[in-house]
């Protein structure tokens, strides 16, 4: 994973995607596919605590002409709360990066058997229905959960799945294991990788995280915001691009593309190419694929 072409332009790029490693729809070289067809320079596979979807997205690169920008959705927590770290060109082999992952992939799985054991009580819901949404080797999570929801006929799409039977006033929620957010920045560079704080403003200008901790976060080797993203509230953002500009982070834009299971369209909001290019600049675990 460490092919790049030596040409030092960069474009637009989409920096959040999800294939079927995890909780999207589509095969990583699918992903690829559409992301030539969406006119995007680049795309960051950006899987929940994975990085085995790289190869497959890398082999496309000759054939769709996109860059993959390799990466990981990292999953942390501060209190109650999920924080997603977006971990961009880490080394897939650091040992410290590879125990977090597999430990939090762990907690995933025994916490969707057990949210599937109690929703079970309620409505006609097995693991193996859980299991006929995933392909070998998939990040098992709610989603999948979702998805054997709506094959069941309980909800008639993932969305509504989690708007309805997953949300936690439903009583069937239940929490996974994840560091903290500062855990998160750390391991994420000293895997060589780029930290970027994935949709902070989802919860509205009351719930973006505090200022005194942005600024450890900042310390530690926060990178940037991802501001420009389709689920980011309206009234979130201006904070946001404050706080960026206060401690020196960069913006970025992405769609969160999870294919048919989430309304978002990919490259609806894009990382400008001075961005892309600085965080090409500072990974150090892997390099971009380039055409």
């Amino acid at each position: 994973m460490n092919r790049v072409h030596d040409q030092a332009a960069t474009g637009e790029a989409d920096l959040h995607t999800h294939s079927t490693v995890s909780d999207g729809t589509e095969a990583p070289a699918e992903l690829m596919r559409q992301a030539a067809r969406a006119g995007l320079w680049g795309v960051a596979l950006t899987d929940h605590d994975t990085t085995s979807g790289w190869a497959e997205a890398a082999a496309a690169v000759p054939e769709t002409g996109v860059a993959l920008i390799p990466g990981m959705e990292l999953s942390t927590r501060e209190g109650y709360t999920s924080v997603h770290m977006l971990a961009y060109l880490i080394d897939p082999l650091d040992e410290a990066l590879i125990a977090e992952t597999a430990h939090i992939r762990e907690s995933r799985f025994t916490r969707a058997e057990a949210i599937v054991r109690s929703i079970g009580r309620d409505y006609p819901l097995t693991w193996d229905d859980v299991l006929a949404q995933t392909v070998e080797g998939t990040t098992i999570g709610r989603p999948h959960i979702a998805d054997a929801l709506v094959a069941r006929g309980h909800a008639a799409t993932r969305s509504a799945a989690f708007d309805g039977i997953l949300h936690p006033r439903a009583g069937y929620a239940r929490p996974h294991y994840a560091p903290d957010p500062l855990t998160g920045v750390r391991l994420i560079r000293e895997a060589g990788g780029v930290p970027v704080l994935a949709h902070p403003g989802t919860r509205g200008a009351e719930r973006v995280i505090p200022p005194e901790r942005l600024e450890q976060l900042v310390e530690a080797g926060l990178f940037g915001l991802e501001i420009d993203h389709p689920e980011n509230r309206a009234d979130a953002k201006p904070r946001l691009r404050a706080l960026a500009s206060r401690f020196g982070l960069r913006i970025t834009g992405s769609s969160d593309y999870h294919g048919t299971g989430k309304p978002n369209r990919l490259g609806e909001c894009r990382t400008a190419p001075d961005v892309v290019e600085a965080i090409v600049a500072e990974g150090r675990g892997s390099a971009p694929v380039l055409p």
